[in-house]
């Protein structure tokens, strides 16, 4: 017995055990074990870009709780920790932090120091100068980020930290896009790109958000041969100069005289084919639409497969161009060059009206329009020359095998499958993978340069040896000096979507390509958690990644976490100003606390923000703690065993916990820890209020009795095994509860077994007996209470009626806690009844 302490409290125990852990290695990862005894976890890499919130507390707590679950079980848990710490979001917050503006046509200043006050102005440094400023800020933020982790017990092995800017994971990155090249499954290509003017850069079909926004109809009458006009409506005027051709559906009565005929675009009199295709729609506006390069993924699909020309006047920078396309006279173009889109739009529509080509004023709707997840502003589509993997989006029999790869892997909730497979069905596209930034894993290629200085984009030189920075490092084949110079090579500007990096998280952490040994124990994985709503890019993204390099799965199950949601009812974003940051949380409340909010969540389910029910956690805690030290001051031994229980109630505790410990494992194995939390949580406020009170007259006595041998034996089992069933939530308090009586972590214990039971259990027991019990005490304590007397005064005469045949069993451990001198019972029909007759 080792020595518990004389005041129970919660404080510190977080700092306490992390210290402890991290000492012992507790959660060390076994890099011996086979295959098979290895679970490993594709953790998510949270973005560093300022702090984390309470949803991250909330869905990394319920991946925990599998990875302590099945460490218990005997498994090897391969549990990394990741920080996604390149794209966007880094560099913005760079730029806030520092004051600061990447310029890459300025040269590396090795002896750059920051202003300790961001400037009124931003101040343009180098792009070398600017990544060494994300990295820093990222340093700063992943080791807060960890302590926040550590904080909530995260049963992680911090020596397999990675990031996704480190150099294992720029060479996982470009290896996989250099196999991808090679396969023919990544290509360069100019094309119609979705492109976020404030940003500059492409955005992917899976970072896309539709918003709401005032818009009008422009109502333009279009030139027809021979005389007469056709109308069509259009939200965007101002693309007229890029019209390509009219279209309307090949049923459409009203224009079927029309296909294969030109119209003349008004104002600039350029002549378009009128087409037909099923895409549009008649009973929308007029049901003819102009088609323009490009202004919406609409006009992409139509002038792909009607095989039109280009015509693109919109500009990356969101201002048409200043010269405008073939066959448009430049003096009427002339009002519109250069010009904002809202800007364009007004001097369109007075070109208009003084043509007499349009058809009465706007006519006000609202719109749902395309936006860049992270912008403000609407997304424009540009021709821009870009990197893709082809993902499905323009191949059928790709598209059904990534269909089949989401069948053959288990969805927690199941029901998430769908949006997975709704998904993959709606891509409409191949995945742009490049973007426009700075801060990022570059691609590995570099243009041989022709005698004008000209990049060959169709010979482009790959990188031999990983990672590689092209813009510093030089191209196989050449010296530093032929860098940009006729006849030498040129590097490839853009760094990849993080995305594209992070699809390759399985890789990443099992050290594909490095550690050949390492990745054959973990990969594929066996559990990816995740938030439901990146099904789209993350999930999706890591199956395509998968699938083609190794025509596997990356994992086998997806545990899909639902939202939080504020007291509105909204959900927690930062984008909303609606978060909650943790620390402040884990420190009121208690991290067990905390944790019991969170996993008390079901898979996939959103849940509601709630400090009340962290309220609850944190009597279960201090529970917990106050029921070890009552049941240890019995002095019960840990070498107490299963056969010296002889007596009915504590058998008959003992099947009722077996039952918890069955249904709570395969709750565990169904990933639903919410309801193995909820199974083991009634069990024990029973065990503390009807058990302990029934049992604890006879577990005072001596030693040496068979019942009271037997009392302890039930007490020291029940609470051995509840700690290990509570362990997985609650790890702090269960660690130091089983610290005060067992050896070793409570953490590496093995998860108990009904079996460990069976020496204690009796077939012929009848069942409900504990039930019966702690009925019959409440119901004397009921008398008691109503009549104003202690809980100690005795009981003259019970009289018990109904279905009490089997309380003889049990009736010595009642007596004795009721402090009731008789009883008689009378067996009947209905429920359970008692006379209370008090001395």
């Amino acid at each position: 017995m080792r020595s518990v302490p004389e005041k129970i409290t919660l404080d510190g125990l977080e700092r306490k055990w992390r210290a402890v852990w991290a000492e012992n290695g507790t959660y060390t990862f076994d890099r011996t074990a086979p295959r098979s005894r290895v679970f490993s976890i594709d953790t998510p890499p949270p973005t560093v870009s300022g702090s984390l919130h309470v949803g991250h507390v909330f869905s990394f707590t319920h991946a925990d709780a599998i990875a302590r679950y099945r460490r218990m079980t005997g498994r090897a848990v391969f549990y990394p920790m990741g920080w996604d710490d390149n794209g966007l979001p880094t560099e913005r917050r760079v730029q806030n932090y520092y004051g600061v503006q990447c310029d890459p046509s300025l040269p590396y200043d090795p002896d750059f120091t920051p202003p300790e006050t961001p400037p009124s102005r931003p101040l343009p440094i180098s792009r070398r100068n600017f990544v060494e400023l994300c990295q820093r800020l990222t340093a700063i933020d992943e080791q807060a980020f960890e302590d926040v982790w550590r904080q909530v017990g995260l049963s992680v092995d911090w020596s397999l930290q990675y990031s996704t800017i480190d150099d294992n994971s720029r060479s996982v990155s470009q290896r996989a896009f250099l196999r991808n090249l090679a396969r023919g499954e990544a290509y360069l290509a100019d094309a119609p790109t979705l492109w976020d003017v404030t940003f500059r850069t492409a955005v992917a079909q899976a970072e896309l958000e539709d918003r709401e926004r005032q818009g009008a109809y422009y109502r333009l009458a279009f030139g027809l041969p021979g005389g007469g006009v056709v109308h069509i409506e259009t939200t965007r005027p101002e693309l007229l100069p890029a019209c390509v051709a009219l279209v309307a559906h090949p049923d459409d009565e009203r224009y079927q005289h029309l296909f294969g005929k030109n119209a003349s675009t008004p104002v600039f009199g350029v002549e378009v084919p009128i087409r037909a295709h099923p895409l549009a729609q008649p009973d929308k506006g007029s049901g003819i639409a102009m088609i323009c390069t490009f202004g919406d993924l609409t006009d992409v699909i139509w002038w792909r497969e009607l095989d039109l020309p280009t015509r693109p006047v919109m500009g990356r920078d969101g201002r048409l161009l200043a010269t405008p396309p073939s066959g448009i006279d430049p003096a009427t173009y002339a009002p519109l060059s250069g010009k904002t889109a809202f800007s364009a739009k007004e001097a369109m529509v007075s070109l208009l009206r003084e043509a007499g080509a349009l058809d009465g004023e706007p006519r006000p709707t609202v719109q749902q329009v395309k936006f860049y997840e992270r912008g403000d502003k609407p997304l424009e589509i540009v021709t821009t020359r870009q990197w893709y993997i082809r993902n499905g989006g323009r191949d059928a029999a790709l598209r059904a095998a990534l269909i089949e790869r989401g069948r053959e892997m288990t969805w927690s909730p199941a029901f998430m499958r769908t949006r997975y497979e709704n998904w993959v069905d709606g891509l409409a596209g191949d995945w742009v993978i490049s973007r426009q930034r700075f801060f990022g894993v570059p691609f590995p290629i570099w243009y041989p340069l022709d005698a004008a200085g000209e990049p060959d984009y169709s010979s482009p030189i790959a990188a031999t040896a990983l990672p590689v920075d092209p813009s510093s490092d030089t191209a196989p084949g050449y010296t530093e000096d032929q860098r940009d110079q006729p006849g030498g090579f040129t590097a490839d500007p853009d760094v990849m979507d993080t995305w594209a990096t992070s699809s390759l998280t399985p890789e990443i952490a099992g050290r594909w390509g490095t550690d050949d040994d390492l990745f054959q124990r973990v990969f594929p994985m066996d559990l990816r958690p995740q938030a439901h709503e990146i099904i789209r890019t993350w999930l999706f993204a890591t199956v395509l990644r998968a699938h083609q390099e190794f025509g596997s799965l990356p994992f086998t199950t997806a545990l899909l976490s639902g939202w939080i949601l504020d007291p509105d009812r909204k959900k927690m974003s930062k984008s909303k100003g609606n978060t909650v940051t943790p620390m402040a949380l884990l420190e009121e409340y208690g991290s067990d606390a905390v944790r019991y909010w969170a996993v008390s969540g079901r898979p996939g389910t959103d849940t509601a923000f709630d400090t009340g029910q962290m309220k609850v956690g944190r009597r279960l805690a201090i529970k917990i703690l106050n029921a070890t030290k009552f049941v240890l001051r019995f002095g019960v031994a840990s070498d107490l065993a299963a056969a010296d229980v002889t007596e009915a109630l504590d058998r008959a505790m003992l099947s009722d916990l077996a039952a918890v410990v069955a249904d709570a494992t395969g709750h565990f194995e169904g990933y639903d820890y919410a309801r193995a939390l909820e199974r083991t949580e009634q069990f024990f406020w029973t065990f503390c209020d009807d058990y302990l009170e029934l049992v604890k007259e006879r577990a005072y006595g001596d030693p040496a009795e068979p019942a009271t041998r037997s009392a302890h034996a039930a007490l020291a089992i029940a609470l051995g095994t509840l700690l290990r069933l509570f362990a997985p939530m609650v790890p702090f308090v269960t660690e130091e509860a089983w610290s005060w009586w067992q050896d070793g972590s409570v953490h590496r214990a093995p998860w108990p077994s009904p079996a460990e039971f069976t020496p204690a259990l009796d077939p012929d027991l009848p069942t409900g007996l504990l039930t019966l019990a702690g009925t019959v005490l409440g119901l004397v304590r009921k008398a008691k209470s109503e009549a104003k007397q202690s809980m100690r005064s005795e009981v003259a005469h019970l009289s018990l009626g109904g279905p009490a045949a089997s309380f003889q069993l049990v009736s010595r451990d009642v007596l004795a806690a009721g402090v009731i001198r008789e009883v008689t019972t009378a067996a009947a029909d209905g429920p359970l009844t008692a006379e209370v007759r008090l001395a």
